[in-house]
């Protein structure tokens, strides 16, 4: 399979993006298409030996729409240069109809004030009310200012559907039309006892209203996407490269991987890198979400975007372009906010049918009021007034508005959340697993204790360091790095390992000049046979300190026991506490013994711990917490955490581990700090409660509107909905939503008390 998203133009209403989904899914070859109306954006994943892009883009055409691949986003601008130039086109274009319909609806309204009030008013001149005048007026803004609603109307019929554009076309046409019949025919009504009465301004007040608002939700729905814009303006726009020995400006652009950068103090790092020179304290905030600057020294790595403070230091650039962590951050987001929330189905469902119903309704509306009362002007002002106001616009913005700000919050707070369905989900978490090691803990284990079976004598313990760091060195385990780190803190030469084997869960082996070295748990020295006795109250020992103690043995001989400790990071206790303040049953999963296990939890205030869990039965353990009826949500930053945070529910990556465990996470938290699962939890909680809101409003909008549109209150008040406020009322709806999503730019995680 291979996926693409495609930019969409020509969408006006949910409905539309229904009509898109639709053709997309009909292509042979599609597998699974999500179209949002708000992002104005098609993801879809398809068989390349069964169709191909061009076919997808000849069904959207057919539906009457279009598309084109979404081009990388340009890291100086925040949008490529076709999309720039199709807004800037459109803005345009609104403005001008705006503009003129505005001017000519003033004048109509102000024609048409003696007979909206009945009263004689002689400062307006009385050609202004001339049917024929207000006919000339009118027609430019029916047609002209119109065309769009007339066009895309046409293109729904033609494929046998139905849009807000068709009920717009509708509704100002029959007030348009209704108005002609009258100015070409006055004396037919007069004959009949009937005031041959003209709804011009009807028609036109309400297209401009509605381009109105259509300007307003445009320009709200580009500030959706200020969280990407303002990720990219961190970008620097130049770098200093040391070559041949000078320094040499050029644009980011240039600058290739293996290039020498040099950074002096408060100036942006141009790309991804490893310093190897000089040192200094960068400010990572920007990227990271993380406030205290930290201390960078050869060897460590740098992100491009991020600002030096302090010091100048050289780096080598090993990542640049689309490559970097900047540009992997924003195309997160991008993928997040183009995907849909399974809450967004109710909504999808509803608009499916709902323009087809509303002309149903519009239609039955006309007849009961003309059959009833025979008042032709009564029975169409509320069959406009029905198809003017029904705007299925908010219902399909209601969604998509919400996730993209959510998300772009989210990658502000150095939290990257992959699809809206993460994000939905992430509320409704009642258990989270933190893995231990690197996750509560700093994941950098130190060798504190070394206890040997024959003591120092003869060099006995450097050469037991010796044969215990040759075979560690073979294994990526965090503990055998700590054991690899005391080796060469102790100058010890290392030797060359053969038949080296991890176990998995139990540790690892292999034969050192002839010897055969195994190094690992307790457990699987009693599976191998091996009497640890010797060594039992140093091992108890070292687990009430809460470190982890892991034994040596040569040859089928327990040689002597290590004690590893690993510092639990500073805000670990914090954010636990602050997660079961939230209502979480927080649950720590370890590999270590349960001693150990037990230290640490106690330390940070857990209280259920699941420990001497192997790798392998990481997953299984996740699902059996799920078996209880738990939405489960797993912490990991390492490969073997991989598994299990597939399988939960919701799956948080620590960013500073593994790309393997990020890939496999749906939510990763970039800085490594677990307030930012707070952070996440009280986001998701409150773009879930915006979108609530939202859809609230749109539905309630309708539910009240197409009623009162319909003269429900006439037969007890005697009041219609005038069309006009009608469209008004439409127009700025969708308006209302998107502002109403808007507000979540302003989200700040909250300290739990």
């Amino acid at each position: 399979m291979e996926n693409t998203t495609l930019k969409l133009r020509g969408m006006s209403c949910a409905s539309c993006a229904n009509s898109v989904e639709d053709a997309i899914n009909s292509v042979p070859g599609v597998n699974e298409c999500i179209v949002n109306f708000g992002a104005e954006q098609a993801t879809v994943e398809y068989d390349p030996r069964r169709t191909d892009l061009e076919a997808i883009q000849e069904a959207i055409d057919a539906a009457g729409y279009s598309a084109y691949p979404l081009q990388e986003q340009n890291l100086m601008t925040g949008e490529d240069d076709a999309e720039k130039r199709h807004r800037l086109r459109e803005s345009r274009d609104l403005i001008r109809k705006v503009t003129v319909g505005g001017i000519i609806s003033i004048v109509l309204v102000i024609g048409s004030l003696p007979m909206m009030t009945g009263l004689h008013l002689p400062f307006i001149p009385a050609w202004l009310h001339n049917p024929w005048v207000q006919l000339i007026l009118t027609t430019p803004v029916q047609f002209w200012c119109g065309y769009s609603f007339y066009i895309n109307g046409w293109k729904a019929l033609k494929r046998h559907a139905a849009t807000m554009d068709t009920l717009i076309a509708l509704g100002t046409s029959a007030a348009y039309f209704y108005s002609l019949f009258p100015t070409l025919f006055p004396s037919f009504f007069i004959n009949q006892g009937l005031t041959p009465d003209v709804y011009y301004e009807t028609a036109a007040v309400v297209i401009t209203l509605i381009l109105l608002g259509r300007l307003f939700e445009n320009r709200a729905k580009g500030q959706t996407s200020e969280a990407i814009r303002k990720l990219i303006g961190l970008q620097a726009k130049t770098a200093r490269l040391i070559r041949n020995g000078r320094e040499v400006d050029v644009p980011i652009e240039e600058v290739i991987i293996g290039d020498v950068i040099l950074v002096r103090p408060g100036e942006k790092i141009p790309v991804d890198g490893e310093v190897i020179e000089g040192a200094s304290t960068i400010d990572e905030g920007m990227v990271t979400g993380e406030s205290v600057p930290v201390k960078k020294q050869p060897g460590d790595e740098v992100i491009g975007a991020t600002i030096n403070k302090t010091g100048s230091f050289k780096f080598r650039a090993t990542r640049v372009g689309s490559d970097t962590v900047l540009a992997q951050i924003v195309q997160l987001v991008q993928q997040a906010q183009g995907s849909k929330a399974p809450i967004q189905r109710l909504a999808d469902q509803v608009t499916g049918w709902f323009v087809p119903a509303v002309i149903a309704i519009a239609l039955l509306t006309f007849i009961i009021w003309f059959n009833f009362t025979g008042n032709v002007t009564l029975a169409l002002i509320t069959t406009v007034g029905v198809l003017i106001i029904a705007c299925p616009c908010a219902l399909g913005l209601a969604t998509p508005t919400s996730v993209m700000v959510g998300t772009g919050k989210g990658a502000e707070n150095g939290i990257l959340i992959k699809g809206a369905e993460s994000l939905e989900l992430a509320h409704k978490i009642q258990t989270i697993v933190l893995d231990k090691t690197g996750t509560i803990t700093q994941g950098k284990p130190t060798v504190t204790d070394f206890v040997t079976v024959n003591g120092t004598a003869n060099g006995n313990e450097m050469r037991l360091v010796q044969l215990t760091a040759s075979v560690e060195r073979n294994s990526e385990h965090p503990l055998a790095e700590a054991v690899v780190r005391y080796a060469q803190s102790q100058e010890v030469e290392l030797a060359p390992v053969k038949e080296f084997e991890a176990i998995t869960g139990s540790g690892v082996q292999g034969i050192v000049s002839g010897h055969l070295v195994q190094i690992g748990t307790q457990r699987w020295m009693s599976e191998l046979g091996i009497d640890a006795q010797g060594l039992q109250q140093d091992k108890e020992r070292l687990e009430y300190l809460g470190k982890t103690a892991i034994w040596i043995t040569v040859d089928g001989q327990i040689q002597g026991l290590m004690g590893i400790s690993d510092a639990i990071k500073p805000t670990s206790i914090q954010a636990i506490r602050a997660l079961q303040k939230l209502g979480l049953e927080v649950v720590m999963l370890t590999g270590d013994n349960y001693r150990t296990a037990e230290t640490i939890a106690r330390e940070v205030g857990i209280k259920r711990v699941l420990a001497e869990v192997r790798p392998d039965q990481k997953a299984a353990t996740v699902q059996k917490l799920q078996s209880e009826g738990k939405i489960v949500a797993m912490v990991g930053d390492g490969i073997n955490d991989a598994p299990a945070l597939a399988q939960a529910d919701v799956g948080m990556a620590i960013g500073t581990g593994t790309d393997v465990a990020i890939a496999a996470s749906d939510i990763t938290l970039i800085s490594g700090d677990l307030r930012s699962i707070v952070t996440a939890i009280q986001l998701s909680r409150a773009t879930i409660r915006n979108i609530r809101q939202n859809l609230f409003f749109a539905f309630i909008y309708n539910v009240a509107g197409i009623p009162i549109a319909a003269g429900i209150l006439f037969p007890i008040f005697g009041w219609l909905l005038n069309p006009i406020i009608a469209g008004a009322a439409m127009a700025f709806s969708s308006v209302s939503v998107v502002t109403n999503a808007l507000r979540l730019r302003k989200f700040q995680a909250k300290p739990v008390a």
